[in-house]
């Protein structure tokens, strides 16, 4: 597995690196932000580590870069950023996950290794109203008009759509779409279900509605 770790800081970057590599990982480092998306665009990596305040181009942006760019590898954000609404920022950037400094390389290892999970079983298509997820192409459609979604908004969508009927508590979906133990009751999920029914061109009656004090279901 082949990762590029993007770090100003060389103890830092030296310790994720050697860490890395005794787990056989191959590993690049960039120490800024525009060469760390020169490589990422460059090169096919399996995962990116990049911390949230880079010389010449921030981590943030360079997610969004690589994302309106059409590259799905999964990002990890190492960052000092605490409140809810930088956790926001970064995930609807486009990263995957994110870990607090300082941190401990074993937790950090967990949170590549699910990154790096493979997906099992044949692609899937899922739906309600005039709402379709294909999962193979990583796709969704409203009333056969594609709705360009984040990842995680794409993975909020899933997961309901699996679940099809079923009240899914709020940190059921926590635990499920981000991988991350952030508490249940922040106001990440609200946001983004908020942000995903302005896509969708939906209300909260239509399709994906709330259940007061438990979570969401979707539901005809």
């Amino acid at each position: 597995m082949h990762i590029l770790v993007v770090e100003d800081e060389p103890g830092i970057a030296r310790f994720l690196k050697q860490g890395l590599e005794e787990e056989n990982f191959s590993v690049v480092v960039a120490s800024t932000g525009p060469a760390g998306l020169a490589l990422a665009l460059a090169q096919p990596f399996d995962l990116l580590l990049v911390d949230w305040m880079l010389p010449g181009l921030t981590g943030l942006e360079l997610c969004r870069q690589l994302r309106a760019a059409r590259h799905a590898v999964p990002v990890i954000f190492l960052t000092a950023k605490d409140t809810v609404a930088d956790t926001v920022a970064g995930l609807q950037a486009g990263a995957n996950d994110y870990i607090k400094k300082p941190f401990h390389f074993e937790e950090l290892l967990e949170r590549v290794r699910v990154q790096l999970r493979p997906a099992v079983g044949p692609p899937e298509r899922f739906g309600v109203g005039p709402i379709v997820l294909d999962v193979g192409t990583h796709q969704v459609f409203k009333n056969d008009e594609e709705i360009l979604l984040t990842q995680k908004e794409f993975a909020l969508l899933e997961y309901l759509l699996r679940h099809k009927g079923k009240v899914c508590r709020r940190r059921q979906l926590i635990e499920n779409v981000w991988d991350i133990h952030f508490e249940y009751n922040t106001g990440v999920l609200d946001v983004y279900m908020n942000a995903l029914r302005k896509k969708l061109g939906l209300s909260p009656d239509d399709y994906l509605q709330t259940i007061r004090g438990v979570g969401y279901v979707a539901r005809e």
